[in-house]
């Protein structure tokens, strides 16, 4: 998957924690469906983050783009060509690719799931938790489920994947319009997605757990006010989330030229 691997798929990880903490969840829809449920922009904004200004290799290819709904193949040959782009390939649900990431993305800021659609495969196991201090969290084997995402994240050359995205763009930009925002512009929906995600909070210690019914919630109201990203990111456990978000400004420097510093740590 393309650029948005980084602030979705990898994410995902966390995704799949947060619907193993959430069992009675709605299974997600088509990408088709998504595009009844997601509000119409009302009016044409102005583009904050042209993908014009992006990073992009002198010998950018020029081939021209499959239809959107026959783009699948090209996706998984672009990912092939690039470095540690086979790894990530193997994670996806190889069908309506683009459509799955662009519906992810726009759904992680915020706080409900609504009718986005994974876009790769679950993890093996099940969400666990342990018991600290008379209180319940996280058990630190959850991470062990997300290590192969963790090593395709890792793995893949972040500038190649941006150059792709950067050349394959008017796909993902057709797949957001098709998902309900005529005039919107996806690559500013994913850079605020991408910040959204970085202002996720770096925990001291475990945050604590309460099981309602079903599923898990966190007892610190702050944290379970959380967007559904930084939620997800949050369960990738301290580590996995400060590789995510090392990628993640990785990839926002190179689609819009600016690097930005590591946060400062905040605790809970």
């Amino acid at each position: 998957m393309a650029v948005i691997v980084v602030a979705a798929v990898v994410a995902a990880g966390g995704y799949l924690a947060y619907r193993a903490m959430h069992p009675k969840m709605a299974a997600p829809q088509a990408p088709a469906a998504a595009a009844t449920a997601a509000p119409a922009t009302p009016a044409t904004v102005p583009i904050q983050h042209p993908i014009e200004q992006a990073a992009a290799p002198a010998s950018a290819s020029t081939a021209p783009l499959p239809a959107l709904d026959d783009s699948d193949a090209g996706v998984l040959a672009a990912l092939d060509a690039i470095k540690g782009g086979k790894d990530l390939a193997s994670l996806l649900i190889q069908r309506q690719i683009i459509a799955r990431i662009v519906a992810t993305v726009d759904a992680l800021p915020r706080h409900a799931l609504g009718h986005s659609v994974l876009p790769v495969h679950q993890p093996r196991g099940a969400f666990v938790t342990t018991q600290t201090n008379g209180r319940m969290v996280m058990a630190p084997g959850n991470a062990e489920r997300y290590a192969p995402y963790m090593q395709a994240l890792q793995g893949v050359d972040t500038k190649a994947l941006v150059d792709w995205y950067v050349h394959a763009y008017p796909l993902f930009q057709q797949a957001y319009r098709q998902l309900g925002y005529p005039k919107g512009y996806f690559n500013d929906r994913l850079i605020k997605v991408i910040d959204n995600l970085l202002a996720t909070p770096d925990l001291a210690k475990p945050a604590a757990l309460t099981k309602v019914n079903t599923h898990y919630e966190y007892v610190d109201p702050t944290l379970e006010a959380l967007t559904v990203g930084q939620k997800m990111l949050l369960r990738t456990g301290p580590a996995d989330e400060a590789a995510i978000k090392a990628k993640l400004r990785e990839v926002r420097s190179q689609l819009t030229g600016r690097t930005l510093p590591a946060a400062a740590s905040t605790t809970h």
